[in-house]
């Protein structure tokens, strides 16, 4: 008997799981905007199906809104104000901020 709860999953699935959600925003980094919201769509739905929590540093490349993912002036607009980084979502007009550290 394993030590799993009822419904969860083995770890070599959630290691899969969270190599394929990788593997997917890098093809979306290279890939045209209407595939590379797919692919931040699919990456969603792995991370759900297997409640796998999506990387720090990928969370912050999709609109948590609209599901498009953001690049650098084609899909998003990045400002910095007061040690605040804005970034706006081009489709939908979310706006995300995040707390800059100071740098001495």
């Amino acid at each position: 008997m394993s030590n799993r709860g009822r419904g969860e999953k083995p770890e070599y699935q959630l290691k899969i799981a969270r190599e394929r959600i990788t593997e997917l925003f890098n093809q979306a980094e290279n890939a045209e905007p209407e595939f590379a919201d797919r692919y931040v769509q699919i990456a969603r739905k792995i991370g759900m199906r297997f409640n796998v929590r999506i990387p720090k540093e990928l969370r912050r490349k999709f609109c948590h809104k609209c599901c498009s993912f953001l690049q650098t002036s084609r899909t998003s607009r990045i400002r910095t104000k007061n040690h605040i980084l804005e970034i706006e979502c081009l489709k939908c007009g979310k706006r995300n901020r995040y707390p800059m550290r100071k740098t001495s």
